[in-house]
């Protein structure tokens, strides 16, 4: 075994942003080196995501713990990786799945394949002395690293705020900012004027999972109100300084009729209305981007909407691709959305993950890395967008600490001048 070979792997149960259980893997190279990786967790998921294992055991975290996952790691995958070269990502990977054995990583877990996967990765980048997000540039085959625009939680609800109100999230994209520093910058004076505005019109401050505020908007024009109002106290103009972008998370409103449940509203909307509803954001207000505005499986309500609005603003899918390569095909073919969200969880290997964002360029596909609401302090993703020049980054608020290190990763990152700033998304690639 020579040092760079994997010795030993190892898993323990950790918590997430949300105080349920998740997996984080060590693994030690023979020379001493150390990678470690944790996994995250979503609320609001895809049906088509890889699965995640949970124990099921009432006594343990309600059901939620992830000690079968974690004994996965220590066992099989431990003595089936043990001696390899952790350079080796791809092999690795495909190691990884042919163990597991199904297409959707049932048996072992994607949480105990992810984690091992990212673990790896790092571990041969610091067994390299290279950067993290130089290591999967190399993977990725990009040339040139890029630091994304983030774009960032202000209103919450949905899922993520028990229903305060419908649309999951309104988000604030910093488009004239000309650096990651200016762009979080000018995101703290739009998160410290949402609370002041918030406490003015007496609404509730209280935080979402993500970390922005859910101050129960009755429906989405006043929310986009809102968003508008915040703006302007912090100092910044609508549509020049600061974009909007909305994720409507619209499979948690879809019912078995193929209607939409606004609860908040007392409102039932079909595919056109939602359409409809959404053009009238974007005609009113300066939104960049909309996070699955239909169900998943609205595939031709999904192409409608592409062809309204796909030449005016990134219409992104999350739920309907859920980070998997035949979804994307079909969707390419179809003609269905112009960007999608990139989640590592929903794919549960690093390779699977770096082939879409692959695929996703191929087709035109704008792609965002993104968090999920349970969330822990690893801040692989920040270098995963950087090193894949994926171009924006979703994480989450400028509040809690889960949240905090993707971002503060991204400020180290660019302390290295050969890294550029994305700036401002356009409506396609």
């Amino acid at each position: 075994m020579t040092g760079r070979t994997i010795e030993r792997i190892h898993a323990r149960q950790i918590l997430d942003s949300r105080g349920r259980p998740t997996v984080e893997v060590d693994v030690r190279l023979a020379d001493g080196t150390l990678g470690r990786a944790s996994v995250p967790s979503g609320a609001s998921t895809g049906t088509h995501e890889a699965h995640e294992l949970r124990d099921g055991d009432p006594a343990d975290f309600a059901g939620l713990g992830v000690r079968r996952a974690v004994a996965a790691v220590d066992g099989e995958i431990s003595a089936a990786l043990r001696g390899h070269d952790p350079a080796d990502q791809r092999g690795i990977d495909a190691a990884l799945r042919g163990l597991d054995g199904t297409a959707n990583l049932t048996r072992l877990g994607a949480n105990a394949v992810l984690g091992t996967s990212l673990a790896v990765c790092r571990a041969a980048a610091l067994a390299a002395g290279r950067p993290l997000y130089r290591h999967i540039a190399e993977l990725a085959g990009v040339p040139a690293p890029v630091l994304p625009m983030p774009m960032v939680n202000i209103l919450s609800g949905g899922l993520h705020a028990g229903r305060g109100m419908n649309v999951q999230d309104f988000l604030v994209v910093p488009a004239s900012a000309n650096t990651i520093g200016e762009a979080l910058h000018q995101v703290a004076k739009v998160r410290a004027a949402a609370s002041e505005v918030a406490a003015a019109r007496g609404l509730p401050t209280l935080l979402a999972d993500e970390g922005g505020l859910s101050p129960g908007c009755p429906d989405s024009r006043t929310a986009l109100e809102l968003m508008v109002e915040i703006f302007a106290t912090a100092g910044l103009e609508p549509g020049v300084d600061a974009l909007i972008a909305i994720d409507v998370a619209a499979h948690s409103l879809a019912g078995p009729d193929g209607r939409y449940r606004f609860g908040r509203e007392g409102v039932t909307r079909t595919t056109p209305e939602v359409i409809d509803l959404i053009e009238g954001w974007v005609r009113d207000f300066p939104v960049v981007s909309v996070e699955d505005g239909l169900d998943e499986e609205d595939w031709a309500g999904w192409t409608t909407l592409t062809a309204r609005l796909g030449e005016r603003v990134t219409l992104i899918g999350d739920d309907l691709f859920t980070t998997n390569p035949a979804r994307l095909t079909h969707g390419a073919a179809l003609g269905a959305a112009t960007g999608i969200l990139v989640k590592v969880n929903q794919n549960g290997t690093l390779s699977g993950t770096l082939d879409v964002l692959a695929d996703a360029r191929a087709a035109g596909y704008v792609p965002v890395v993104s968090a999920r609401s349970g969330e822990t302090e690893d801040d692989f993703l920040a270098d995963l967008a950087v090193g894949t020049a994926a171009g924006q980054i979703k994480v989450g608020s400028l509040r809690c600490s889960d949240r905090l290190a993707k971002y503060n990763q991204l400020l180290r990152i660019a302390e290295d001048d050969r890294v550029p700033f994305a700036g401002a998304p356009g409506a396609r690639s």
